[in-house]
């Protein structure tokens, strides 16, 4: 058996439908919080109507509710994808992103480790690259120096699930994910944001005058990296050298991933594919670097290549389309 928390959620929603289809039973937990479109995840929810799929309406900070919950499913197998998201909100409410990604993750951990889970795999994200100018980002680089609270919680959740695996023996598997979209995106993420303003004729804000670069990875790619990973339980590293640490790798049963599409796309060549599948030209507000953000991101993942012989491959014509023929289904603008 399965959990999924943030099952609501963009990730977790496309993941728990990939895993049901698989034949897998799936205990799906999400809070429901406002922070975009509680309909969108109400209307996830329900294209997961299965026999296999069990709900609840939990936050991840309840850690009352939590301990009943493991008591309950005994799962043997947590993917725990709910989180704040965001690095920009961070900026707004920092509060919120230590009381879910702080608070709730240690909860997560808790449950995990009294209740003899196989394997935990969680959420990170590129950000926690943060101050890094070396390209491609790779899970061997030192990452003590984010630029967002979002990435130092991230950050945080890595070292806190490696006490874990050192003093438990609680297998954990981070994945840090590079710019997902598609399908049933986040409506604060740039994709969704931008097609929206085409639409009804409203200028895009493009930040740092559009000389970003992003790793833009398609959401059926991070799904099919996930499900490889599923039975890879971390095993100590004999290899691991406490002189010369790898951060990516311990002598703990603990792993790091990079899931990203190994491609960085230039900012203003990601709305030429918006502008071309609309077949509409945007009106561009060209503004500064925005606090928090970073320049570019790139994704090595021979990690990923080498121990589940996958790597995110989905063209940026192929997902942006995909994307906004959801969106015009969607909301009706066919």
């Amino acid at each position: 058996m399965i959990l999924i928390t943030g099952a609501a959620g963009f990730i977790g929603f496309h993941l728990s439908k990939q895993l049901l289809s698989n034949g897998q039973t799936v205990i799906g937990i999400d809070n429901m919080n406002d922070y975009y479109s509680v309909e969108l995840k109400k209307d996830r929810l329900r294209l997961l109507n299965h026999s296999n799929f069990k709900f609840e309406q939990i936050d991840r900070e309840d850690r009352n509710a939590i301990t009943q919950l493991f008591e309950k499913y005994k799962p043997s197998i947590v993917i725990d994808l709910a989180a704040q998201a965001g690095v920009r909100y961070s900026l707004e409410n920092p509060y919120a992103y230590i009381n879910s990604n702080i608070v709730g993750f240690i909860n997560i951990l808790e449950a995990c480790r009294h209740h003899q889970v196989e394997h935990l795999i969680y959420a990170s994200s590129s950000s926690v690259y943060g101050a890094n100018k070396k390209m491609p980002f790779s899970v061997e680089d030192n990452v003590d120096h984010p630029v967002s609270l979002y990435a130092a919680t991230k950050k945080a959740n890595e070292l806190m699930a490696h006490t874990y695996s050192h003093l438990y023996g609680l297998p954990t598997t981070g994945l840090r994910f590079f710019t997902v979209y598609g399908p049933w995106g986040r409506p604060d993420m740039a994709l969704f944001r931008f097609t929206k303003a085409i639409l009804e004729g409203k200028p895009i804000e493009v930040y740092n005058n559009g000389n970003m670069q992003r790793d833009f990875t398609y959401i059926d790619d991070i799904v099919e990296g996930i499900i490889r990973l599923l039975d890879k339980t971390p095993s100590p590293d004999p290899e691991w050298e406490d002189k010369t640490p790898a951060p990516g790798r311990s002598h703990a049963p603990y792993k790091i991933y990079n899931i990203g599409n190994n491609q960085p796309v230039r900012l203003l060549d990601f709305i030429t594919a918006i502008e071309n599948k609309l077949g509409i030209k945007a009106h561009k507000n060209f503004l500064p670097m925005q606090p928090g953000d970073v320049p570019a991101t790139y994704a090595d993942v021979e990690d990923l290549m080498r121990d589940v012989g996958y790597k995110p491959n989905t063209s940026i014509a192929e997902g942006v389309g995909k994307f906004i023929d959801w969106y015009k289904s969607y909301y009706g603008n066919a």
